[in-house]
C-alpha cells in the first residue's frame, strides 16, 4: 500500500536493524526478542536495553495492535508540508504470545479511515514502499484502522 500524500522518511539500515527492513519488504513485522527478559526490543538493536544481554533472536509479530495515543497533524513541515492533515500515533503492538506485551511504537495511521482514529482503535499493519532519489527501495511500517479487529 502506498500513501502518496504522506512521504516516507529516510531510513538508515545497519547490521542490527537489517532483519526488520527485510521483514517489511516481505510484508511481515519482525522484531528482536530478548531471550533473557522475554520481551521485544524496540527499536531494533543487538543488545537488550533492559538487561544488557546479547541473547537476542528475531520473532514475527501478528502485525496488529491498538492505538495507545494519537494526534492529528493539521499542517506538516519540511517534506510533510503538503501532507496535512495526517495521523501520528503510538500503537501498542500485539505480541502473539500469551502474557507478553508487544512494544509501543510511534507510527502513522494511513488509509481512507485514518481520520477515524481513536484511542483503543484496532489497527493492522501495512507496508509503504517507494524508491528514494538514489534508486534504493524504502519500506516503512504504518497502520490502518482494522474494522474486523
Amino acid at each position: 500500500m502506498s500513501s502518496p500524500f504522506l512521504p516516507l522518511a529516510d531510513i538508515e539500515t545497519t547490521v542490527e536493524n537489517q532483519p526488520f527492513w527485510d521483514a517489511l519488504r516481505d510484508n511481515r513485522v519482525s522484531l528482536p526478542w530478548c531471550e533473557a527478559c522475554r520481551a521485544f526490543v524496540w527499536y531494533p538493536r543487538a543488545i537488550c536495553p533492559g538487561c544488557h544481554t546479547d541473547r537476542i533472536t528475531w520473532r514475527d509479530l501478528p502485525g496488529t495492535g491498538r492505538i495507545y495515543s494519537y494526534s492529528v497533524v493539521a499542517k506538516g513541515t519540511g517534506r510533510w508540508k503538503d501532507a496535512g492533515p495526517y495521523v501520528v500515533a503510538y500503537v501498542q503492538l500485539d505480541s502473539g504470545i500469551d502474557g507478553v506485551d508487544g512494544p509501543r511504537i510511534l507510527t502513522n495511521i494511513v488509509g481512507p479511515d485514518a481520520q477515524l482514529a481513536r484511542v483503543d482503535s484496532r489497527v493492522r499493519h501495512v507496508v509503504d514502499h517507494d524508491t528514494n532519489k538514489e534508486g534504493a527501495d524504502r519500506y516503512l511500517l504504518r497502520f490502518v484502522i482494522d474494522d474486523n479487529g
